[in-house]
């Protein structure tokens, strides 16, 4: 890996690790704070729901072995998630298509969904292969990101991608991307959010303000800056 895709690659510096509960690769701005520990003031449903992403992680049924192959490297990738614990996103992604749980809509010259995921995975496969490597999978981490970068631009307009509008793609998949993270109880440690409200709720509503089992920030670098600075948000 060249210098610059390790910089772009690497958490922030000074992240801390987390100490307790979990958090994507170990590290968040709120390392004290497990929110599972707050799962007994949640009703009976939500708990069950919750604690089923972490503890009963679905098989990979809809997508094939090479299409898994490629698309979990993909979503590590868009996520940053290099190194373990990871949250199981290609598997929660999955699960989804399998049950044929669609978003209701799609683009009118795209596909459905089910359809988009399997191109997509083809694509980046022809992508890679014209690099050199043997697939997506296979490729470095410097070839990857260049391939994402492409794919988020709209820049891919070859084999598949030549009936396949990249940029619409690519909302779609990381519109499933993002919601099945950010549902996983790990991010929500990464990001301190106090997890589901009912029947507790909250009472402290003020700007600034946080309920004493919220997590406390510890590292208060501006997200915004540091991602431009180290070229993450290209």
């Amino acid at each position: 890996m060249s210098d610059e895709a390790r910089h772009v690659s690497a958490p922030p510096r000074g992240l801390p690790r987390q100490r307790r509960g979990t958090a994507p690769q170990g590290r968040s701005r709120y390392p004290d704070y497990d929110v599972l520990s707050q799962a007994r003031h949640w009703d009976e449903p939500t708990r069950r729901v919750v604690l089923a992403r972490v503890e009963d992680v679905p098989p990979v049924r809809f997508f094939t072995a090479a299409e898994a192959r490629t698309l979990r490297a993909f979503c590590d990738v868009v996520t940053a998630q290099d190194e373990e614990p990871r949250v199981p996103v290609l598997e929660m992604v999955d699960a989804k298509l399998h049950a044929g749980r669609l978003d209701g809509y799609q683009h009118a010259d795209l596909p459905d969904d089910r359809e988009v995921w399997r191109l997509a995975a083809r694509g980046l496969d022809e992508c890679a292969r014209a690099a050199g490597a043997d697939d997506f999978a296979a490729a470095d981490d410097e070839l990857r990101l260049r391939i994402v970068g492409d794919f988020h631009r709209g820049e891919l307009h070859d084999g598949v991608w030549a009936t396949l509008p990249a940029a619409k793609a690519f909302s779609v998949v990381m519109r499933a991307v993002l919601a099945e993270f950010y549902s996983h109880p790990w991010a929500w440690n990464e990001i301190g959010f106090g997890g589901p409200a009912y029947p507790r709720g909250y009472a402290r509503l003020g700007i600034g303000l946080r309920e004493s089992w919220e997590g406390e920030e510890q590292f208060d670098v501006d997200p915004v800056h540091d991602v431009a600075e180290r070229g993450v948000d290209r």
